[in-house]
């Protein structure tokens, strides 16, 4: 049986706080396990939340300030040391390379996992699998960042009561899938398009065409709420997001489950966040995140 939930490790912004570790975000999709911005401290949140490292498949990360970044080291000895035995890939900036050689070089350990890099120079798609294309898109934030997005492949619905008029059952109902018709009844005239799923990853960045390019139409979408309305003119002198303007993004876009995450140390009363993307106009389900949160993605439509 597939998988698919958000694992969240860590929700503040800028530092740690009593109660929120730095950034980190586990997707788990089907048998795959893909890290999102491994922050400081992002190994041992891991062990709280029961992730190993045998569970990642891809690290992606947004951009290299340090609250999205810090935990590389840690994360990829850690791999190392339990001598994953599968390859893992690492997408990232290609303008932050040197960061990236640094924090995988921090310390002296031993290499025993082939970690490919496939750094991100512009929009686009990254990596096709059965299960997911994984695409980016660049943001609006001080240094160089991009988003991360994950369309899985439209599939087929196969309507009983269709299949039933046309007399079809058993084997037969295999056959026409495999081979689209069967005699004079082709495949569309038993089934219907069922829309694949969609999931997106925004962090630091001002409103811009990538943050509505990556929302666009997600079944989860999980995304910076650093600032409330009222620090409107911060957060874009900084490069963020308010909680209000995520909620119209969302709106807007047709998400249908909103993860708000990445708390300025500023705020103590997270329900106000939600309020604010609520007052936007957004409908749909919403999650305010919290360290070692599971949230499972919505069910295909």
């Amino acid at each position: 049986m597939s998988v698919r939930e958000l694992v969240v490790l860590g929700t503040a912004s800028q530092v740690p706080t009593r109660h929120r570790n730095h950034n980190g975000y586990l997707l788990r999709w089907d048998g795959e396990g893909i890290l999102f911005d491994p922050g400081e401290g992002t190994q041992r949140q891991m062990l709280r939340a029961g992730v190993a490292a045998h569970d990642l498949h891809r690290i992606c990360v947004t951009h290299f300030h340090g609250d999205h970044s810090l935990g590389l080291a840690g994360v990829i000895q850690r791999i190392n040391l339990d001598r994953v035995p599968h390859e893992i890939t690492a997408h990232f900036p290609r303008s932050g390379q040197r960061f990236y050689d640094r924090l995988r070089y921090s310390t002296a350990y031993r290499e025993t996992v082939p970690l490919s890099e496939a750094p991100v120079e512009s929009d686009g798609v990254l990596a096709s699998t059965k299960s997911y294309v994984l695409e980016a898109h660049k943001l609006s934030h001080p240094v160089e960042s991009y988003g991360y997005r994950l369309v899985e492949p439209d599939g087929r619905r196969m309507l009983p009561e269709r299949l039933a008029s046309y007399g079809i059952s058993g084997a037969d109902v295999g056959r026409i899938q495999r081979e689209g018709a069967l005699g004079d009844v082709s495949l569309d005239d038993v089934s219907e398009v069922r829309r694949g799923q969609r999931f997106a990853f925004v962090m630091d960045t001002r409103l811009c065409d990538g943050v509505y390019a990556l929302a666009e139409g997600c079944d989860m979408l999980v995304i910076e709420s650093t600032f409330l309305d009222g620090d409107m003119q911060l957060a874009v002198d900084h490069g963020h997001l308010t909680a209000g303007q995520v909620g119209a993004v969302a709106r807007d876009a047709g998400v249908r489950h909103l993860v708000l995450t990445h708390f300025s140390q500023r705020y103590s009363e997270p329900d106000e966040f939600e309020r604010q993307a609520r007052a936007a106009g957004f409908e749909g389900e919403l999650t305010v995140a919290h360290d070692l949160l599971r949230v499972p993605v919505p069910k295909r439509r």
